[in-house]
């Protein structure tokens, strides 16, 4: 009787087998799966990526020259922005489901935080004032200048400083203003209104052909003080890159002036056409403090009037106390006005 051939065991092969076929089975310890997902620490490492290229122009901002086109200070002047991109990177760090593009997201969101999260605190100021002043670039351009005073009245302050009054506006300005504030101080294109008595009055020549600043000392019933009305030279941004060579300039002497002012109490306003994060700002700012920053909630954007993005409009001070600061809403003007309250 010739032997039957045996077929090969073929049970290692079946489903359910534990045979070495069912070692490389998908989803079995050992094998590949198809289209698995790598683990939360693996994932997001362009959201991080992303995180850190956010992250360096807040670290690094400082060290960005202003040689080639004024490139430092036009980040410093719109460097809160980068705050912008932070809930968008939060977001795809979420969908994600990444660990590592998340605590990247969280450390940039810290040192933004870091820099700029003083403007939201709350409680800043506070505490009686006697002195409410306003500033206000009121646009050579405004449709209706008459409507622009009339907001002004409404707003209350005592001392009130305007830029860019036009000799075809200036009638209109003094006529609507002319019965709420009886002192005025006026050169060219600046002009100060005042409940107050002013007893001095000067130009502050800052390198134009015609007179951008003033300063005017005002009695008011805690004492004298200083105060300033300047609108600096313009910046432009365009292909050549941040043009503020002629701005700097001005604000230089400015700077000087304010510098020498013996008065205690001094009070700055204006439109500089900068940030006070504009390094070149410092020889205005130093010495000097933003009602806005130390009693204001926000970062008090005033231009473009329509949609705010900057805060190039400014009342300083020193050796008064900001109380209170705010932005007003908008009028014809294409910047906004703002106002404070100071304790002399």
């Amino acid at each position: 009787m010739s032997e039957r051939s045996v077929p090969p065991d073929s049970s290692s092969n079946r489903p359910g087998s534990s045979g070495p076929a069912a070692s490389r089975r998908p989803g079995s310890p050992g094998g590949g799966r198809a289209g698995a997902r790598p683990g939360k620490w693996r994932r997001g490492w362009l959201v991080a990526l992303l995180a850190v290229l956010v992250s360096l122009p807040l670290l690094l901002h400082r060290q960005i020259p202003n040689t080639f086109g004024n490139l430092g200070s036009l980040i410093d002047t719109f460097l809160p922005w980068a705050g912008v991109a932070i809930p968008v990177l939060a977001v795809m760090a979420l969908i994600r489901r990444s660990a590592t593009a998340g605590i990247a997201v969280a450390l940039v969101l810290l040192l933004w935080l870091g820099m700029f999260g003083n403007a939201f605190l709350p409680g800043k100021g506070g505490g009686n004032y006697n002195v409410a002043v306003l500033t206000h670039n009121v646009d050579a351009a405004n449709p209706d200048p008459a409507g622009t005073a009339r907001a002004i009245i409404a707003a209350g302050a005592d001392i009130v400083a305007l830029e860019e009054i036009t000799p075809k506006d200036l009638p209109i300005y003094k006529r609507e203003l002319g019965g709420t504030y009886k002192h005025l101080a006026q050169r060219d294109t600046v002009a100060l209104w005042s409940r107050y008595p002013i007893a001095e009055t000067g130009s502050v020549d800052i390198g134009f052909a015609w007179t951008r600043a003033l300063r005017a000392k005002v009695a008011t019933p805690e004492g004298d003080i200083a105060v300033y009305v300047a609108h600096l030279a313009s910046v432009r941004v365009g292909t050549s890159g941040f043009t503020s060579n002629q701005r700097n300039d001005t604000i230089r002497q400015l700077g000087q002036a304010i510098a020498k002012e013996e008065l205690a109490g001094v009070v700055v306003m204006g439109d500089f056409n900068g940030t006070v994060g504009d390094r070149s700002l410092a020889p205005i700012t130093a010495g000097l403090r933003s009602a806005q920053g130390a009693a204001g909630f926000g970062f008090g954007f005033t231009w473009p009037a329509e949609f705010p993005m900057a805060r190039i409009d400014h009342i300083l001070v020193r050796g008064v106390v900001p109380t209170k600061a705010w932005v007003l809403p908008a009028t014809g003007s294409d910047h906004r006005p703002i106002m404070a309250q100071l304790r002399i």
